[in-house]
């Protein structure tokens, strides 16, 4: 360990900024919120407008350039951002001499010590430095922090630590602590707090505690988890922290492993085998695994590639665990219809090209009703197609029969969003023979419509095609 980050209190510490300019206004944003007394000394020439109190950062303001003695009586951290390097080292010993802990900018050999990259959320605070050797990795460190970290954490553990003597005098044993905690924290407390609202998490909190006290479990909760295309990257930020949350994860083959390690190690993984054509465990079934395990006071996670409502049978799940009278929170997904055009530059709605896009399955019920052709063949209209490469040569017949041109573009896009992604594309009334040719076997969307002649590949295609027809 190149470096010790302890925890400083900044309950009523002094804190002074001198100087001016960017450099200086970061310090004062850094402690904008913290409980201390901050005082802004800026550069003698730019304060004959400065009000006495900073309106963005609540900074007193002590104006001149000459810093009289005493200045930094009292003071826990002095950062200095001065150009003037021998006046800022003057400064910085006075300052040192008076016991206050110093950070010249940019300038490392006068620093006591150096400013972390923060992940601030009130009671809980990250640090992160490198020790000046490379604040841009810091920086991105923080970010990707910043999007795990829920926004309600602090506020969780204000309320956690109120009422600790509470636990403690209620549930004796350690055991009996830690197994409420962990319930506790991870549940509608958690959920409140990220909602904001302090006296909501502190009521869940006593009633978790109370159900303890009684001997009953924490009600379970069902959650659809929509996990996107495939790259773990197209997580959303909530995707994520519920799925480190869960105590059990119900997922489908399509699912990669890249995702399901976003869980807790110790989250129980139920696979149910599910992808097209190949369903291992019947869909009733599906529904009952999240309704038990929810009736055991678990948090429960059914995890479907894509969104869980856009052909994940989302709604069906829903219904159910709803009727069993357990809770139900869905959280969206990038669909595959979303991820793989963008991913292949293809607009799906373009003013010149398409004015309304629309997504069919290849799949439909078997006993339930046709796909409306009619409509789906109007032009400047693009569809998009899932699950439809078994199905293909059907599909374009009958577009074409109900009036979509044969030479409407087309793109087969498998694997979308996956290190294996490729894209393949012609017309409408190619789409069978292109499937054929190129062995499209992996999960794959269609799109069909005008807009695919927007993409890159189309339009370096046909400009090849238009350099040869005038060779020749």
């Amino acid at each position: 360990m190149d470096q010790f980050l302890p925890a400083i209190p900044l309950k009523g510490a002094r804190v002074i900024v001198i100087g001016d300019g960017e450099a200086a206004r970061a310090k004062l944003r850094l402690f904008a919120s913290a409980p201390s007394e901050l005082i802004w000394r800026p550069a003698a020439k730019t304060v004959t407008a400065l009000p006495a109190i900073d309106g963005e950062t609540g900074a007193r303001i002590l104006p001149g350039r000459f810093v009289p003695p005493g200045a930094f009586s009292g003071a826990k951290f002095v950062f200095i951002a001065l150009e003037d390097e021998a006046r800022a080292a003057r400064l910085a010993a006075r300052a040192r001499r008076a016991g206050a802990l110093v950070n010249v900018v940019d300038n490392l050999p006068l620093c006591d010590f150096y400013t972390p990259a923060l992940v601030d959320r009130g009671s809980v605070t990250i640090a992160l430095s490198t020790g000046g050797a490379a604040p841009v990795l810091v920086r991105d460190i923080r970010s990707a922090l910043e999007g795990l970290v829920a926004p309600g954490v602090g506020i969780l553990a204000r309320s956690a630590n109120a009422l600790r003597d509470t636990v403690r005098n209620a549930l004796p044993t350690v055991d009996e602590r830690r197994r409420f905690w962990e319930s506790a924290l991870r549940g509608e407390a958690a959920a409140r707090a990220d909602a904001g609202d302090g006296p909501g998490t502190s009521r869940a909190l006593i009633a978790t505690l109370d159900r303890f006290r009684d001997g009953k479990a924490e009600p379970g909760r069902v959650f659809l988890v929509g996990a996107g295309p495939g790259d773990p990257e197209l997580l959303t930020l909530k995707a994520v922290r519920v799925l480190r949350d869960a105590d059990v994860i119900v997922h489908d083959r399509l699912v990669p492993e890249a995702i399901l390690q976003r869980a807790r190690r110790d989250a129980r993984r139920i696979d149910v085998g599910k992808r097209r054509g190949h369903h291992s465990v019947p869909q009733e079934r599906i529904g009952d695994i999240l309704i038990e395990e929810a009736r055991k006071g678990l948090r429960v996670v059914r995890l479907k590639g894509g969104d869980s409502f856009i052909f994940g049978r989302g709604g069906e799940e829903a219904e159910a665990v709803r009727a069993a009278g357990i809770e139900v929170e869905v959280v969206p997904g990038i669909s595959a219809a979303l991820a793989c055009a963008a991913s292949a530059q293809i607009p799906l709605t373009h003013r010149e090209a398409a004015q309304a896009v629309t997504f069919v399955t290849g799949q439909p019920k078997a006993d339930g009703p046709e796909l409306d052709y009619r409509s789906l063949a109007s032009a400047r209209h693009t569809l998009v197609v899932y699950m439809g490469v078994a199905t293909a040569a059907v599909l374009s017949a009958k577009l074409i029969a109900a009036g979509r041109s044969g030479d409407t573009p087309v793109a087969i896009i498998e694997n979308g969003s996956l290190p294996e992604e490729r894209s393949v594309s012609g017309t409408l009334s190619e789409l069978p023979a292109l499937i054929e040719a190129h062995e499209i076997k992996g999960p794959a969307v269609i799109v069909i419509g005008e807009v695919v002649a927007r993409a890159p590949e189309m339009i370096s295609g046909l400009a090849r095609q238009a350099e040869l027809e005038a060779a020749a």
